[in-house]
């Protein structure tokens, strides 16, 4: 099984996350933060990932620190739940649609992070969620899971969906790219020899 748990406890946040890639799509999510919650959620069953977190926050200064810091936990345990890369897919691309929105999503788990985020939500809140915080989470996953993300906002209007459906396209491409290709017999896709 490729399962990875992760206990994370800061001044800002108290974190339990665990991770199973070769899931089914169940997701437990406790963040203190409703979008986050819903964001996760569609994340998980998506990428047919198996999640569970829980998170205590500050919230009560705003949801910047438990945001970026579950999106740290969670590349921390995509990481660990991984291992060598024996045997991976290594890439995942997706165009995916959510009514008017289009996002297009390619990774890389390369070992090395780097984030293009090219999303364009029109409004500074979804409810009472400030959306230039999931470029925070993107960025915290990424570093932490030492991943290659591209998003790309190709049309939408709507907040809400577009970024949901970066979410989705997110879990969908890491679908993709943690799949185990059996013609690789547990190689390293790497001439490198080690991702």
């Amino acid at each position: 099984m490729r399962t990875s748990e992760i206990k994370r406890k800061t001044a800002e946040t108290d974190i339990d996350l665990f991770l199973n890639l070769d899931g089914s799509g169940m997701a437990e999510i406790d963040s203190g933060c409703g979008f986050l919650d819903h964001m996760l959620t569609l994340l998980a069953r998506h990428g047919r990932f198996d999640l569970r977190v829980r998170c205590v926050g500050d919230t009560r200064v705003d949801d910047h620190h438990t945001v970026e810091d579950v999106g740290i936990a969670l590349g921390t345990a995509l990481r660990t739940a991984l291992g060598e890369k024996r045997g991976i897919e290594r890439y995942g691309s997706v165009l995916l649609p959510m009514d008017e929105a289009l996002v297009a999503c390619a990774l890389d788990l390369s070992g090395r992070c780097l984030l293009r985020y090219r999303l364009e939500p029109p409004t500074q809140k979804v409810g009472s969620f400030d959306t230039e915080l999931i470029e925070e989470f993107f960025w915290g996953f990424a570093r932490a899971g030492e991943l290659t993300l591209h998003l790309r906002q190709l049309d939408g209007s709507n907040s809400h969906h577009i970024l949901e459906a970066g979410f989705k396209a997110l879990g969908r491409a890491l679908r993709q790219a943690v799949r185990i290709d059996p013609s690789l017999e547990g190689e390293i896709p790497s001439t490198k020899g080690m991702l």
